[in-house]
């Protein structure tokens, strides 16, 4: 007797398992190319013979973590701090004015054009106002983290809820259904794919504010050591803070990323 729950089951291992080979595959050539870069970088400085003020080796780089005088720790926190911070402001205030202008035209009407020239406004000019307004330190700097990574979330999330199919919203509708239930149960999912189409954008842009920030004044962060370090040529440790700055972004990314994945099945997701 054949064993149909078997037959059945079988595809769907099949396709898990090839789908896994794909991930892998995909991982493996994003280090890959990685780890050719280093290597050209290491090979370029190393053979190239060029002068370790201009471009240290990856060696030299990686070994300006062991100097107490940098506080790597210290720095990195603050930077990281004015990056998730600047985001998750962002993130809470960009979906909810999407949600307003969504609910009223007149908001939309109102708000649209006057959020648009404000963002025209060159974030790095605005910094020394942020400076003279809020003083020093961390939080002028996500401030400015903010400004730059929340208008690209308020688009996306409002373009998400304007692309709802308008038969689905008239079917809602004629069973009598309040605008909450509409919101939460039709508007909101349908959107998700466009709200996290703009989180990926806003959390590259966050990582470039707070540097911003930290290049206009600051007493603490990488941005502030990378100037430091810069008067004495201490390329090394320049080349350190920019990888520390990556990883950073690159945390966030994957962080939303991997939030996408909860929430949003795979043939809905924005790429």
């Amino acid at each position: 007797m054949i064993d149909q729950s078997a037959s059945i089951n079988r595809p769907k291992w099949r396709l898990n398992r090839f789908m896994s080979g794909e991930t892998a595959r995909r991982y493996g050539l994003a280090i890959l190319a990685h780890v050719v870069v280093i290597a050209a970088w290491y090979f370029f400085v190393t053979y190239g013979h060029v002068p370790s003020f201009i471009m240290p080796s990856p060696v030299a780089t990686v070994a300006t973590l062991g100097g107490a005088h940098y506080n790597w720790i210290e720095n990195t926190l603050v930077t990281a701090s004015e990056i998730f911070g600047g985001y998750i402001i962002a993130v809470i205030v960009g979906v909810m004015i999407a949600t307003i202008i969504s609910w009223s035209s007149t908001a939309e009407a109102a708000v649209m054009p006057l959020l648009v020239s404000l963002n025209m406004i060159p974030k790095v000019a605005l910094g020394p106002l942020f400076i003279v307004w809020l003083s020093y330190g961390i939080f002028p700097n996500t401030i400015i983290a903010f400004s730059i990574s929340f208008f690209p979330i308020l688009l996306n999330t409002a373009r998400g809820f304007r692309e709802v199919e308008p038969e689905l919203l008239e079917l809602v509708r004629s069973i009598r259904s309040s605008r909450w239930q509409t919101f939460i149960k039709i508007q909101l999912p349908s959107a998700l794919p466009y709200i996290f189409s703009g989180m990926k954008v806003g959390a590259i842009l966050a990582v470039a504010g707070a540097i911003v920030g930290e290049f206009l004044g600051s007493a603490r962060g990488l941005g502030y050591l990378m100037l430091q370090v810069q008067v004495t040529l201490d390329t090394a440790a320049m080349f350190m803070a920019v990888i520390l700055i990556t990883l950073i972004g690159v945390v966030l990314y994957l962080a939303v990323l991997g939030l996408e994945r909860l929430v949003i099945v795979r043939d809905a997701r924005i790429q």
